[in-house]
């Protein structure tokens, strides 16, 4: 059988120190006569990262390089995204997902808790999808109650009604829950086709506590993701379903405007990943990086095994082509062929698709239309990470953004403010994104560069302590130089010189405040987000102050600033000396 309802059965009593309970086999469902071959043809397409992009993805976030080099401007889009699916769907197709298809969103999906996200989802047959670190954003619970159905607890039911739920479900066999051991979420899914069984084990990356608030993975624990898919897969393969698909969210980084057919990856997590699985495991589809690519490893015994990724925001629809032999129930590898399409803007939408997000976005537009304030200019966040020499951390916006969670928090004494880079998912752009006019930011706008919720809090730090969290940032240069970087955004108030050609914990000097000097006895109050004060992104410094101060959501901090200060300009870089 193919329902959640028995895997969910067949897993109820697992626990991380037994493995795998016992459960009755998972049995097919009736199928249509058997084709007259020796194997099965299986098709799978495959999408990560959609992040609620239900429209085409605007700026940089809609652009990626395609097959002959050429960067395809306006990729995306749930409408065309369905056309496409449609065009290559057969009989024996499938649509997985590896991860943070919801969170982040645009204020289409956001405004209803991603709720509209989901029903896209369902429309265009999604059949599973691992969990990515951004289903967990508002909670376990919240996870839950979009999955099994019900009106949102605190904002109530959208105007569509009472949410019926998924008819998929999000898996992670690496995310147990805290005391009892067991699965937080069906580590599984299987899928008969034809008469042979294929399963899919889902994973998400085992830094998820270090990048998600600390109230959202509260009562979950992340394992290592190897072990905890190498367990089911084993169970799996002891029930007969020796067809195995790993949907993990993590992956790895590529070369900028290579084509998304190419590899290699700049290894890391993913590929790690991707070559110790289990033997059994025949294929692995990767998310959580953005990137897009076509690799080919080889796991602990040698054998070929594909490894994918489809970039992000519904610009890439990975098609994925294999055979199962119908004696061995197993995958021939040799037969394995992986292709990732663009998802251009000449592609015609698909009528009802397009339709309901149209009926989507009127239901949210008196949210999104409401302006803010203006800029004179556009506010970038664009960093140039090709060389050493060209990257700048530093942003306009990243300064914005930080100015006005210090203002914000001035009423708690803060004297300084840090802002999380991978926070901010949009630039301010001066032309108009609807009928506003040039200049102006609407609500809907300052949602898409800050669309968390997070709330700025203040904690009372030495100024030693503040050291110790500058010199948590991250600067590394690769061997095809490619800067990799976690450079905190800095309020006006705050200067200092990163020097990267020193060692890790002594890049930092020339602290100030106001042009003061900082010494490493005096006390500093700090403002964030409560997602750097609970340590995430690595900064384990900031759950070290004390006398916390909690204030408004970080989006109405933003936007009390523009409009306060309108029309804003750019801020000049600067903040930080940079030493290369």
């Amino acid at each position: 059988m193919t329902s959640r309802t028995l895997l969910r059965l067949a897993l109820a009593g697992a626990v991380a120190a037994g493995g795998l309970a016992l459960a009755p086999p998972v049995t097919a469902s009736p199928q249509s006569a058997a084709v007259p071959h020796s194997t099965i043809p299986v098709r799978l397409l495959t999408i990560n990262d959609l992040h609620g992009n239900l429209e085409t993805p605007s700026g940089s976030s809609g652009r990626i390089t395609d097959e002959n080099g050429v960067v395809v401007e306006g990729a995306g889009g749930v409408a065309r995204l369905a056309t496409k699916i449609k065009e290559l769907r057969t009989r024996n197709t499938m649509l997985v997902a590896a991860g943070d298809l919801i969170g982040a969103s645009p204020l289409v999906s956001a405004a209803y808790h991603d709720e509209p996200t989901l029903e896209i989802l369902d429309r265009l047959g999604l059949r599973a999808s691992s969990a990515g670190n951004h289903e967990f954003d508002e909670g376990y619970a919240e996870l839950q109650r979009l999955m099994k159905g019900g009106c949102h607890p605190t904002d109530g039911c959208s105007p569509a009604g009472e949410w019926e739920g998924t008819s998929f479900d999000f898996l992670a066999a690496n995310v147990l829950k805290e005391g009892s051991g067991r699965y937080a979420l069906p580590p599984f899914y299987v899928k008969s086709v034809n008469g042979v069984k294929v399963g899919f084990i889902g994973l998400v990356t085992q830094t998820t506590p270090t990048i998600v608030t600390a109230e959202g993975i509260k009562g979950l624990r992340f394992t290592e993701e190897v072990e905890a898919a190498n367990k089911v897969s084993r169970f799996l393969a002891r029930r007969g379903v020796k067809a195995q698909v790993v949907l993990v969210h993590e992956g790895d980084q590529v070369t900028q405007g290579q084509s998304p057919d190419a590899c290699p990856v700049v290894e890391g997590a993913g590929s790690r990943i991707a070559k110790n699985l289990d033997p059994q495991i025949d294929l692995v589809i990767s998310g959580h990086s953005h990137q897009a690519y076509i690799c080919r490893t080889t796991d602990p015994a040698g054998q070929p095994r594909y490894y994918t990724q489809g970039s992000s925001f519904g610009r890439v629809l990975t098609q994925i082509d294999l055979q199962v032999d119908r004696r061995t129930r197993d995958v021939v590898r040799s037969t394995v062929t992986a292709d990732n399409h663009v998802i251009r803007p000449t592609i015609t939408p698909d009528a009802e698709i397009a339709a309901a997000v149209a009926t989507w976005k009127e239901r949210s537009a008196a949210v999104a239309n409401r302006p803010l304030g203006r800029i004179t200019a556009d506010i970038s966040n664009a960093v140039n990470n090709t060389s050493p020499q060209l990257a700048n951390p530093e942003t306009p916006l990243g300064n914005l953004i930080a100015d006005s969670q210090l203002a914000a928090a001035q009423p708690a004494g803060a004297q300084v403010a840090l802002m999380n880079p991978g926070g901010i998912r949009a630039p301010l752009t001066y032309a108009q994104s609807g009928s506003e006019g040039d200049g102006v930011v609407t609500y809907g706008e300052a949602f898409t560069v800050q669309p968390f919720g997070n709330i700025v809090q203040v904690r009372t730090y030495t100024g030693a302590q503040l050291k110790a969290l500058l010199e948590q940032q991250v600067w590394s240069v690769a061997a095809n130089g490619t800067v990799t970087h976690r450079i905190l955004q800095v309020s006006s108030s705050l200067t200092y010189t990163f020097d990267t050609t020193k060692p890790v914990g002594s890049r930092v000097s020339d602290i100030k405040i106001n042009g003061t000097p900082v010494t490493d006895g005096q006390s500093v109050r700090i403002a964030a987000n409560n997602f750097l004060m609970g340590g995430g992104d690595g900064f384990t410094v900031f759950t070290q102050g004390t006398d916390l101060w909690s204030g408004p959501i970080d989006l109405d901090a933003f936007g009390a600033y523009l409009t306060a200060h309108s029309p804003v300009a750019p801020p000049a870089t600067g903040r930080i000396t940079f030493v290369k």
